[in-house]
């Protein structure tokens, strides 16, 4: 199917100044067997914003290889409750490395530093549809977006998971089709995986966003896919490598 780009659906990048805040771990909660779940406050928020679903923002964490030391790790705001003062982050557990070591451990009263968004992509909200798709680093950036969307929009999420007990629900106005694809079972690699599902993926009628995150090699995959098979307008594509295999701390941006 081929998709014509006309004017009226905006894509605006909003900057914001970078700032650095001190948090307080709140709750802690193991979503599903690879998610975990924890919620910050602090007086620090109070002028805190994120304007989008993908927005990110860095954690500043004690480097377990060099005392005193700091690494910084992207992580995407799950929700902020403005009223509250309550920053929600989702940790993918099956991940590697100093972010999710610190979550794991993280207790309620634990501080945490962050800073950002340095600013935000702003994708309006009169498309047609949107198409979503990713691993699990990119779950709370596609859920976030699936809850904030219009109402009776279609939206279609296609997310690769360990197994069926990494799946989860959230409640939407939009018309929601999830579909998630299992690893458990298959050895094939996650971008097989993700295509296989978007061979069989329908478009609907009109104009539509896609959004992909995932390992960079994957994204750009599948970001190929859309555009070269599927005839998919760039300007109508974000497609980002969340992580890099065998880089840590790596992400890569993917222009269409």
């Amino acid at each position: 199917m081929l998709f014509k780009p006309e004017t009226r659906h905006t894509i605006e990048r909003v900057r914001q100044e970078p700032k650095k805040r001190l948090l307080t771990v709140e709750t802690r909660t193991l979503l599903t067997p690879s998610m975990l779940r924890l919620t910050f406050s602090s007086p620090d928020l109070a002028d805190f914003s994120s304007r989008a679903p993908d927005d990110h923002i860095k954690l500043f964490l004690p480097d377990p290889n060099n005392p005193g030391q700091t690494l910084m790790r992207d992580y995407t705001p799950r929700a902020f409750d403005a009223a509250r003062q309550i920053l929600t982050l989702d940790f993918a557990v099956h991940e590697a490395g100093p972010a999710i070591a610190w979550a794991l451990k993280a207790r309620p009263g634990d501080p945490l530093t962050i800073g950002g968004p340095r600013g935000s992509v702003v994708v309006a909200d009169d498309f047609d549809f949107y198409l979503l798709v990713g691993d699990e680093s990119a779950l709370p950036a596609i859920l976030r977006r699936v809850e904030c969307l219009r109402a009776d929009v279609a939206v279609t999420s296609v997310v690769v998971v360990n197994g069926p007990e990494d799946a989860q629900a959230v409640a939407t106005a939009a018309h929601w089709t999830p579909i998630w694809v299992f690893r458990r079972g298959d050895h094939a690699d996650d971008a097989t995986l993700l295509r296989r599902a978007l061979n069989a993926w329908r478009a609907p009628s009109g104009d539509g966003y896609v959004w992909i995150a995932a390992e960079a090699g994957v994204a750009r995959r599948l970001r190929d896919y859309m555009i070269e098979d599927r005839g998919h307008p760039k300007t109508w594509m974000k497609a980002s490598g969340y992580w890099v295999r065998g880089a840590a701390g790596a992400s890569e941006k993917l222009d269409a």
